[in-house]
């Protein structure tokens, strides 16, 4: 119950910072909805495709179709109390990875996968509805600009299993290394951490 509980907040999570980069966008309705469920289920399907699950997760649970509708309508309707559109992305955006990073280790986890493929899942997991969202959008994503994204996620699932060397409760570990993750995340925009960019100087 407790990871459903967490699989179902990450979808609610990144269902609305696709709400919100589509209304920035000036999208239809329609376009808006489709934006949020790619985000939220694009991370999830690439990672059950991955690891041979089929039908991916979303299709074997309509609860998470209804729970993207009734987000989708709730962040149209009280978006102008979201005063700050860009600082709500970005908090909705990191809590979502915190999320969706465990979500997919624990799914590696469940496949008897070694833990560097664990974290590798839980980043795909954390990452691709993130990447799915800004190409249709029209955006470089987020993951390969300086902005540190995809390193949280790894050094989240790192806290994670050295966590779990210690005899303290699974769930703990779990939630220590969502915290973890976006924490990493807020500190490293607020105090501008990035990875150093590589190109070449023009001559």
């Amino acid at each position: 119950m407790f990871y459903f509980f967490i699989d179902i907040l990450g979808t609610i999570a990144f269902a609305i910072s696709g709400v919100l980069v589509a209304m920035d966008k000036k999208l239809d309705a329609f376009g808006v909805f489709i934006i949020a469920f790619v985000t939220a289920v694009g991370g999830g399907t690439l990672r059950d495709l991955l690891i041979g699950i089929g039908p991916v997760g979303w299709l074997n649970a309509p609860l998470h179709l209804l729970i993207i509708v009734i987000t989708v309508l709730l962040t149209i309707i009280f978006v102008k109390q979201l005063k700050y559109v860009r600082r709500s992305l970005f908090l909705f955006d990191s809590i979502g990875i915190g999320l969706y990073t465990m979500v997919g280790i624990e799914k590696g986890l469940a496949a008897d996968l070694p833990p560097v493929m664990c974290i590798a899942l839980g980043t795909i997991t954390a990452c691709f509805g993130g990447v799915l969202r800004d190409i249709l959008c029209n955006e470089i994503p987020v993951i390969f600009r300086k902005e540190i994204y995809a390193t949280v996620c790894i050094l989240g699932g790192l806290v994670y299993f050295l966590l779990i060397q210690f005899p303290i409760q699974n769930t703990i570990a779990y939630s220590m290394a969502i915290v973890t993750i976006i924490i990493m995340r807020v500190l490293a925009v607020r105090f501008k951490i990035s990875l150093p960019n590589i190109y070449r100087k023009e001559i």
